[in-house]
C-alpha cells in the first residue's frame, strides 16, 4: 500500500523511500515481511551513510583550504542525510504504541504528544 497520510495507523509503516513527486510510501504490514525487512536494511544503510557523512563533514570543516563548491556539496549531502534520518525517526515513532506523529509537511520529523 502506498500514498500520503497523517498520524499513526495500526499496521501501517512509513517506508524509507518516496514515490515520484515526493509522496510518502506506506506499507500495510505485520512487520515481518520481505518489504519490512528491506525497509529495515535501507533505514540502517541511510543512518550509516549519515554517520559517515558527519565524520567527513568534521574533517572538511577543519580544512582551511576547503573550497566553496566542496562546502556547498557537503551542505547538500547533509540536508539529504538529515531528511533520511527524520524519515527513519518518523517511521519508527509511528510504530511506538501511544505516540502520535503529525505536523509539518508529510509529518516527517514532527513527533506530537500522545493522544
Amino acid at each position: 500500500m502506498s500514498g500520503g497520510g497523517e498520524g499513526p495507523l495500526s499496521g501501517v509503516r512509513l517506508l524509507p523511500w518516496s514515490q515520484e513527486g515526493g509522496k510518502q510510501c506506506l506499507l500495510s504490514t505485520d512487520g515481518d515481511g520481505y518489504v519490512s525487512r528491506l525497509a529495515d536494511d535501507m533505514e540502517a544503510a541511510q543512518l550509516d551513510m549519515g554517520t559517515e557523512l558527519l565524520d567527513h563533514a568534521g574533517a572538511l570543516l577543519a580544512e582551511p583550504d576547503a573550497s566553496v563548491s566542496e562546502l556547498r556539496f557537503l551542505a547538500n549531502r547533509l540536508v539529504e542525510a538529515l531528511h533520511d534520518a527524520l524519515r527513519v525517526a518518523d517511521s519508527r515513532g509511528r510504530r511506538v504504541p501511544g505516540l502520535g506523529v503529525g505536523g509539518g509537511e508529510g509529518g516527517v520529523g514532527r513527533l506530537a504528544a500522545a493522544e
